[in-house]
């Protein structure tokens, strides 16, 4: 039985969830390793559990990454292409129905800063602003090592943990805001969840729900800040 037939038979069984494994090679053999998928919705995206990544480490070499489309044709989402990049392998793609495949690998693709899909720990509030930060600034700020689902985060946040280390300070309140700042927010969950930056008068952030956007700093929004912070050194 070759890979591409256990990938789809996965595939055939995880539907209508996508499925998600990992191409291998063993001592010359390719052979695929079904993953477990940690996404909330499953049948529209895939989040593959750290902890199979490395279990498939430990038996080879990892070549490449599969996932299926059950609703949709086996082409690229802005999704595939960010997670892509980030893991630095190709990806396979395959709809269990038509049983036909795609195929994309690292091609340098980077996402524009509004309009982008959401996908934890690679497209999310934080990613954005560091995006933003070195499109805008040219500063790399500090990437923080996520829990293993967006739902773990929610309910136990850790931004207000990693602020000064990556280089920010608390406003005071007399203290206006400028291009940059960034705002800690709390979205119908437990401490400060998200982040968002602001820019001309406005707030540019990117809910879990929603592509990324950038929306006037309405009323809501100015309920939801707990924290107002602005970079002062490099991280």
């Amino acid at each position: 039985m070759t890979w591409k037939y256990k990938a789809l038979l996965h595939a055939k069984k995880e539907d209508p969830h996508e499925s998600v494994g990992l191409l291998i090679n063993k001592k010359g053999k390719k052979i695929y390793m079904p993953c477990n998928n940690l996404a909330y919705d499953k049948s529209e995206t895939f989040l593959l559990d750290p902890d199979d990544y490395i279990k498939s480490e430990k038996v080879g070499e990892i070549i490449g990454v599969i996932h299926s489309h059950p609703y949709t044709a086996p082409v690229a989402s802005q999704a595939d292409k960010i997670s892509c990049e980030n893991v630095n392998l190709p990806f396979y793609i395959v709809n269990p129905k038509t049983e036909k495949w795609g195929y994309i690998e690292p091609s340098g693709y980077k996402p524009p800063i509004l309009g982008r899909e959401y996908v934890w720990g690679l497209a999310d509030c934080w990613t954005l602003v560091r995006d933003w930060y070195k499109q805008e600034k040219n500063i790399n700020l500090r990437d923080w090592n996520r829990p293993k689902t967006p739902e773990e985060f929610f309910y136990n946040p850790m931004f207000e943990k990693c602020a000064e280390d990556t280089g920010f300070r608390l406003l005071k309140h007399d203290e206006k805001l400028e291009n940059g700042d960034l705002l800690f927010m709390s979205i119908l969950g437990k401490g400060l969840n998200h982040v968002a930056i602001f820019v001309d008068g406005e707030v540019l952030h990117h809910l879990s729900d929603r592509l990324s956007c950038k929306e006037p700093y309405n009323e809501w929004l100015l309920k939801c800040t707990g924290k107002r912070l602005r970079y002062v050194q490099k991280s």
